[in-house]
């Protein structure tokens, strides 16, 4: 037993609640447990009981052994003084809370309860619950993977809500650095925010109709710029870099920041970045656009961009590549934006607007979209858990990261049903 899961019992009446007493032998009834105080203080606060004839009406503090009230300092602290109700699993020093009721409920904890909560947080599988999670019904697991979805994207946008206020709500701007940074996909993503943000969007902007100088502006701030070519094509990026970095006064990022290794040269940032110049390129009023696209089969051809002709044959600069081969996003990169930045920003922008209508657009946009496949997936559908939409994928990787591997069992709806069933 442990405070955690003590508090997991008393919150979800988990415990034999028709005989109980207090420890001096009067009958005692929860009629309400109180709500779950996460601040300073007792554990719940207006609980209603009930102890012989009198109904009570208070906070109510837990612990696992009733010395812990002195352990705790509760004796000296004022908060504590007129609580209803004293809650503890093993009364070993009896009377440490004064005149306030005890209750002992060891003896109305069913030992099974304990038996499935350390069967979750103690086994050696990567998922607590791969072998119990059947048993839960599917409209409970589904309704949990609509939260889940949600407090994935409440913790995505809280900084893409800062993003936002720091440019004075210019939505183009959100758009662009978090386009970006979704060009750099997982490994490259902060250096490509980086050269975003290195390039205010009205420069690009100015040159949109003429492409090698939009690569020449995103090599160049990417510090791609700095060796001596033996290509033709990177000494003219070079010539009109140097033009427009003395312009614009810019200061590249450190090319340092880049990571190539253990990438498939498809993904290197080099070839990204020509996309995303492409991409800029050919989309003038992309977030316009995008706002007013809701299905991924109109989506794609806005993101159906192929890097420069040079790319062609090069992953990288003055490398030329043994097999030629067309640099498009493939439609994996494509969803992956869709997924990462179309959606959510649809849904920042419905709810900044309170247009409910537009937020179900981007939940919808979501469930349109395969499944992701990565290694988390793939364990869900070994376990006989699949994801039949992106919008599922999205929210068993939060069920993972967050609550699975931190064995965060007593916070999941699915371990609070496998340890109560």
């Amino acid at each position: 037993m442990n405070e955690s899961l003590f508090q997991f019992i008393w919150q979800h009446s988990l415990y034999n609640g028709t005989a109980l007493h207090t420890a001096s032998g009067e009958p005692l009834t929860v009629i309400y447990s109180g709500r779950l105080n996460r601040d300073a203080g007792p554990d719940f606060l207006e609980a209603k009981i009930k102890i012989g004839n009198t109904i009570l009406v208070g906070n109510v503090e837990l612990h696992t052994r009733s010395s812990d009230w002195l352990r705790h300092g509760h004796q000296h602290d004022p908060a504590y003084k007129n609580l209803a109700l004293h809650v503890v699993y093993d009364d070993d020093v009896a009377g440490v809370a004064g005149n306030i009721p005890v209750l002992v409920l060891r003896p109305a904890v069913a030992q099974q309860v304990i038996d499935r909560y350390a069967g979750l947080v103690n086994t050696s599988l990567k998922l607590p619950c791969a072998r119990q999670h059947t048993s839960v019904k599917s409209i409970t697991k589904e309704g949990w993977l609509s939260r889940l979805l949600a407090e994935r994207w409440e913790q995505k946008l809280t900084d893409w809500n800062v993003m936002l206020d720091n440019s004075a709500e210019d939505w183009r701007n959100l758009l662009y650095w978090r386009m970006a940074a979704n060009f750099g996909f997982k490994t490259n993503a902060t250096p490509f925010l980086l050269l975003a943000q290195s390039l205010p969007l009205n420069i690009p902007t100015r040159h949109k109709d003429n492409l090698l100088q939009l690569e020449a502006l995103f090599f160049g701030q990417a510090g791609m710029l700095d060796d001596d070519f033996n290509d033709d094509y990177p000494r003219e990026l070079q010539r009109e870099y140097d033009y427009l970095k003395k312009k614009y006064k810019l200061k590249p990022i450190p090319n340092g920041l880049w990571k190539f290794l253990r990438m498939r040269p498809v993904n290197f940032p080099s070839v990204r970045i020509a996309q995303f110049a492409a991409l800029v390129h050919k989309s003038l009023h992309l977030f316009s656009q995008i706002l007013e696209t809701h299905s991924v089969k109109d989506i794609t051809p806005l993101l159906d961009v192929r890097a420069s002709s040079y790319w062609d044959t090069h992953y990288r600069f003055d490398a030329v590549q043994e097999r030629p081969s067309p640099k498009t996003l493939g439609n994996s990169s494509i969803e992956n934006i869709v997924i990462n930045t179309i959606a959510p920003i649809q849904f920042l922008y419905a709810a900044r607007q309170g247009t409910s209508q537009l937020q179900e657009h981007a939940l919808q946009l979501l469930e349109a979209v395969p499944a992701e496949q990565n290694h988390i997936t793939r364990l869900w559908e070994e376990n006989e858990w699949p994801a039949e939409n992106a919008a599922q994928s999205q929210a068993l990787l939060q069920l993972y990261n967050n609550y699975c591997s931190a064995r965060r069992c007593l916070e999941c709806t699915v371990g609070l049903n496998i340890i109560r069933s």
